[in-house]
C-alpha cells in the first residue's frame, strides 16, 4: 500500500504543474445584453461590447498580472491622468474612415457618418480557445446597408502571454460594389495607455499642448523606431513600455494572406496603433493618385483580413516577436 500511494504522489507530483497551467489559461465567455465578457484563469480578460456606440470594441484589454493594456477614454471619462483626445479611439476595434465615401472611424453625427450595426454574436469556448462570432452591418446616416461582415475574434492564454486572433471577412451586397477608399484614418487598431507611449505632446481635457516624457518604444520588423515607424510597410509592430519594474508589450502580427501584405501602419508615438491596408496614398505622398490604395469589392464579393495581437512582457526581442510571426503565418 505504501508503494502505491508513494507513486500516485509522484503521478500527483509530475501532472500537477500541467494542471495549474491548464486552469491558468482555462477561458470562461459569459454573454449579456449588450457584450461577451472573456475570462482567463478566472480573471477578466477582456469583453467584447457590441451595442451602445458607433461601432462593436474590446474593453478593457487586461494582462495575466491585473496591468490595463487599453486607454479608459472613453468608456470611462474620469480617470486622473488620461488624454482625452480622439474620443472614436475605443480600446480595439476594425472600421475605416472612407467605404463609398462614408466615415466609419470617427464617431460624429455627420451628413457622412456611418454606423457599425450588431446582426447578431454567437460565443464558445474549446480546448483553451474563447470564439466569438459576430455579424455586423455597415449602415450610412440614411439607413442604407453599405456591406456587412463576419468577424470571429479567437482569445486564449498562454505561458508567455495572452492572445487575439482577429478575422474579419468583408461581403459587398449582391447589386454594388464596395469601395474602401485610400485614407490613414483606418483600420484594425487599438489604443493604448498613456504610459507606454515615447516622449510626444498631446491636446489635454482643456486643449492645451502637454509635453510627455514617455518611456516606451515603438518598433517595426526592420528595426525602425518611434515616429518613423509611421506610414511603412511591416510584417508586425510592437510597442513596449517599463511599468513598475515589469516590461508590458502588445505586439500587431499582419497576416500573410491579407491584401496589400505586408501591411502599412497608421501607428502614433501618442498610443493609437493601426494596421492599415488602405492607406498607400496618404502613408506614401502619393499626391498624383490619391486612390492609390483604393480596395474595391465586387458586387457580391468578398475580402477577408487577419490580424493577431500578442500581449506580452518583455521588448521585441524577449518576447520574440520575430519568431511568433513566423508561428502565426504558418498557422500555429
Amino acid at each position: 500500500m505504501k508503494t502505491r500511494a508513494l507513486s500516485l504522489l509522484v503521478l500527483a507530483s509530475l501532472f500537477a504543474p500541467a494542471m495549474v497551467r491548464a486552469a491558468a489559461n482555462d477561458v470562461k465567455l459569459t454573454r449579456s445584453e449588450d457584450r461577451v465578457r472573456v475570462e482567463i484563469g478566472g480573471q477578466l480578460f477582456t469583453e467584447y461590447i457590441f451595442k451602445g456606440a458607433q461601432k462593436p470594441y474590446l474593453y478593457p484589454i487586461v494582462s495575466a498580472d491585473g496591468t490595463a493594456l487599453t486607454r479608459n477614454y472613453p468608456m470611462k471619462t474620469d480617470v486622473p491622468g488620461e488624454s482625452k483626445d480622439h474620443p472614436h479611439h475605443r480600446s480595439l476595434f476594425f472600421t475605416h474612415g472612407d467605404v463609398n465615401g462614408l466615415d466609419f472611424w470617427a464617431e460624429s453625427a455627420g451628413a457622412k457618418q456611418g454606423r457599425i450595426v450588431s446582426d447578431g454574436v454567437e460565443s464558445s469556448s474549446k480546448a483553451g480557445v474563447g470564439i466569438i462570432r459576430a455579424r455586423n452591418k455597415w449602415v450610412g446616416p440614411d439607413g442604407t446597408v453599405h456591406l456587412t461582415d463576419d468577424t470571429t475574434i479567437s482569445l486564449r492564454g498562454a505561458a508567455e502571454g495572452r492572445y487575439i486572433d482577429y478575422e474579419v471577412t468583408l461581403k459587398a451586397p449582391a447589386d454594388k460594389a464596395v469601395v474602401f477608399g485610400d485614407t490613414k484614418e483606418g483600420s484594425m487598431a487599438i489604443r493604448l495607455p498613456l504610459w507606454m507611449t515615447p516622449p510626444h505632446s498631446y491636446s489635454d481635457a482643456n486643449k492645451k499642448r502637454v509635453q510627455h516624457p514617455g518611456v516606451g518604444t515603438i518598433i517595426n520588423d526592420a528595426g525602425t523606431k518611434n515616429t518613423q515607424t509611421w506610414g511603412k510597410r511591416s510584417a508586425w509592430v510592437d510597442y513596449y513600455a517599463p511599468k513598475d519594474g515589469k516590461v508590458y508589450g502588445v505586439a500587431m502580427l499582419d497576416h500573410p494572406s491579407n491584401p496589400q501584405h505586408p501591411t502599412w501602419w497608421h501607428v502614433r508615438d501618442y498610443a493609437l496603433f493601426a494596421a492599415n491596408p488602405f492607406g498607400k496614398h496618404d502613408f506614401e505622398n502619393l499626391k498624383s493618385d490619391p486612390k492609390a490604395g483604393n480596395l474595391t469589392i465586387a458586387a457580391g464579393g468578398r475580402v477577408t483580413f487577419r490580424w493577431r495581437f500578442y500581449f506580452h512582457e518583455g521588448d521585441e526581442k524577449t518576447a520574440k516577436i520575430a519568431e511568433r510571426f513566423k508561428a502565426y503565418a504558418a498557422g500555429k
